[in-house]
């Protein structure tokens, strides 16, 4: 029996490895543990929390388009020109000027209505010699353009404004889907955990009804009321139990590495941590009610919320493309005064005249220009329009996904729990069967054969058992998920700064 021996060693190593004290760290862990950590940890949430924040700054830059620009010059002229002699040698001096000037302006001004202006101001002084002409002057004025027809309603600023204030709500919703996403991620692999915990409880009670089998049948062989090759059937029965074992511990490893890549952002720190789930997996009893289920979907799901932001910008963009399509009739109009000065006192007399407004100066009138043809803003109001057709077919085809989703969410939800039950049952009836099976080869009445058969099938009803629990718990998840409730089912409170 030297087989015998050789497969008591390897099952008794294999198992005794379990119980080794320099094993990992064990860190128990609630699912809420694992999602508050998600939470704060998680990559990839943390990357797309960066999104709202630069949408904002986008909608902060959209309001640059009122800021004016202004502009201060100054500048020193210096001129020499003439002298010389008459015929009769009389020297005649050159001609000199020395000016000094400022100039400033504040351009390209626009306010909420399309109202463009500018301010302008300017200063000079002229100081010549020979001769006292001494001269001062300056102004100031305003300009105004105010559109009546294009760019009146709306203009490319009021357009950026707006659409960056979409985008920012398009934003924060994409980011409670990442979030809402990732939460459901957590559950179904700390579910896939615990099943897969659970896995190798059935697989290591397998590999010891098939030894308890092989030592019993050895005992049998010794007093001649079993054929060898029974033995060698429930050792062959052995050793395929404990590869299953070896495969479901596997299972283990990754399962448990899929779950703390969602739960940290230091991998290295927990990769020698083993995962403890502190609750089995139960089965909830749910009432579904396929309407409110649409309701909530229909009304919560933050992608159809964004599909329906998506109709909303491409509306304001249909709003600015008509627009484009006026003629540009502005009304223009303009105010400012003008100061001059000569002599000693030329600076007295252009700040005197300024100060009584003596010398205003105004315009107003309008201006029409009606480009010929127009054929670009009318190509492109056309393709807006196909455009914002497009989107409302694509809003309604996600409304019908969303409702064939959660059909078919409620659906595997009702028949994951009736599993749960059926594969329960059928559990407990492979282990009476097996003890019964067992209690006939004892009296001689069955054989090894049958008794291995009916330890795999208890072995797969107990695998079955499980595995319905964790589809039906993950089923919960995801009509959770498709519903866009996660968020209140789990009573997180979500806000986006």
């Amino acid at each position: 029996m030297k087989s015998l021996g050789i497969l008591l060693v390897l099952v008794g190593t294999i198992v005794g490895a379990l119980g080794q004290t320099n094993a990992p760290g064990v860190r128990k862990l609630s699912l809420e543990d694992c999602i508050q950590s998600a939470l704060e940890k998680n990559l990839d949430l943390r990357i797309a929390r960066y999104n709202p924040p630069m949408a904002l700054s986008d909608l902060q830059n959209a309001y640059a388009g009122y800021d004016p620009s202004l502009t201060i010059s100054g500048q020193h002229n210096y001129q020499m020109s003439g002298g010389g002699q008459y015929a009769v040698g009389i020297p005649v001096p050159p001609t000199v000027s020395d000016a000094n000037s400022f100039n400033g302006s504040l351009a390209n001004g626009l306010m909420p209505t399309g109202l463009k202006y500018q301010l302008s101001g300017s200063a000079s002084e002229v100081y010549g010699n020979p001769g006292p002409f001494d001269f001062a002057s300056g102004s100031a004025n305003i300009a105004l353009t105010q559109p009546l027809l294009k760019n009146f309603w709306i203009d490319s600023t009021r357009f950026n404004i707006k659409v960056a204030k979409n985008r920012v709500k398009y934003s924060e919703l994409q980011l409670k889907q990442s979030i809402m996403s990732t939460i459901t991620t957590v559950e179904q692999a700390y579910y896939d955990l615990i099943y897969d915990r659970e896995n190798i409880t059935v697989q290591e009670k397998a590999v010891e009804l098939a030894i308890q089998l092989v030592v019993e049948n050895k005992k049998r062989v010794e007093v001649g009321a079993l054929a060898p090759l029974d033995e060698l059937q429930a050792e062959s029965q052995a050793a395929t139990s404990q590869a299953a074992l070896i495969a479901a511990r596997s299972a283990l490893a990754v399962q448990a590495n899929t779950l703390k890549q969602l739960i940290t952002d230091d991998y290295g720190t927990w990769q020698p941590v083993d995962l403890e789930p502190t609750a089995p997996l139960k089965a909830p009893v749910q009432v579904f009610d396929r309407q409110n289920s649409w309701s909530r979907g229909l009304t919560q799901r933050p992608d159809l919320l964004e599909a329906k932001l998506d109709v909303e910008r491409q509306g304001i963009t249909i709003k600015f493309n008509y627009n484009q399509l006026y003629p540009e009739l502005d009304i223009v109009g303009g105010y400012g005064h003008g100061a001059s000065g000569q002599g000693i006192s030329e600076f007295s007399q252009a700040l005197g005249q300024l100060a009584e407004g003596s010398r205003p100066n105004y315009y107003y009138g309008g201006q029409l220009t009606f480009p010929i043809g127009n054929i670009n803003a009318r190509t492109t109001y056309k393709k807006s329009k196909l455009a914002m057709e497009q989107l409302v077919l694509t809003l309604k085809k996600l409304e019908q996904t969303i409702m064939t989703t959660i059909d078919s969410d409620i659906q595997q939800a009702q028949s994951s729990y009736q599993q749960v039950a059926a594969t329960r049952a059928a559990r407990e009836y492979a282990a009476a069967a097996l003890d019964a099976e067992q209690k006939k080869l004892e009296s001689g009445k069955s054989t090894t054969y049958t008794v291995l058969q009916m330890q795999r099938d208890l072995t797969t009803a107990r695998g079955n058992e499980i595995q319905a629990l964790d589809n039906y718990n993950k089923a919960l998840s995801q009509l959770s998920l498709d519903e866009g409730s996660t968020l209140q089912r789990l009573g997180i409170n979500v806000e986006v700064k």
